[in-house]
């Protein structure tokens, strides 16, 4: 839960950098930046964390580098979307005219506006990280025993699975019910954060 909690934040401030970045400067460098999105895109999120880990080893810093990375071009692509009508407010042209630095701008102007979106993603994405974590250890490429992690259980009591089927069935439930309630959660913050929004932009 842990791993996947970092690599989710690793992958949604990146995303979100990179996504505002885009919006704000448009030009060549929103084309560049989208088209390398589509390039990462193309490739399954689980085969490039498979490949590293397979070259690399199971280090859970690269395991936490490969889920988050995995997520940064599609939180990239969201949060730019939202970010392009916050960009021709009003609020933003005038702190451009006042001759406020742009970095200021992106992080105290557009960021706060776009919080229910970024709240929004970083729970969809915590449940992907959730599952391709515990996918990865299944795997034997995430955690490593003596660790306590539900792929690893999951893997090491597969064989008894026709005599001990809950050995497996309470795993795979608590993931699911870690998924479910994060979404729930973040769904509540999500609508509590769209009142907040409104408040910035008056």
């Amino acid at each position: 839960m842990i791993l996947a909690i970092i690599a989710t934040a690793v992958g949604v401030g990146l995303g979100a950098l990179v996504g505002v970045l885009a919006a704000y400067r448009r030009g060549w460098l929103d084309e560049l930046l989208m088209r390398a999105g589509d390039v990462a895109l193309a490739f399954p999120q689980i085969v490039l964390a498979l490949l590293f880990l397979s070259i690399i080893g199971p280090e859970l810093w690269l395991l936490v580098l490969m889920v988050g990375f995995g997520h940064l071009p599609r939180v990239a692509r969201v949060v730019r979307g939202a970010a392009l009508s916050v960009v021709e407010r009003d609020f933003v042209k005038a702190a451009e005219s006042v001759g406020i630095p742009r970095w200021r701008i992106m992080i105290g102007e557009i960021v706060p506006n776009i919080s229910s979106t970024l709240a929004v993603e970083f729970g969809l994405r915590l449940t992907y990280s959730i599952g391709l974590v515990a996918g990865l250890s299944f795997l034997g490429l995430g955690m490593q025993p003596p660790a306590a992690d539900w792929g690893l259980m999951i893997n090491e009591n597969r064989i008894a699975l026709t005599i001990s089927p809950w050995s497996v069935a309470l795993p795979v439930i608590a993931i699911a019910l870690l998924t479910v309630g994060t979404n729930l959660v973040t769904d509540g913050l999500a609508k509590a954060s769209i009142g907040s929004d409104k408040g910035v932009t008056v």
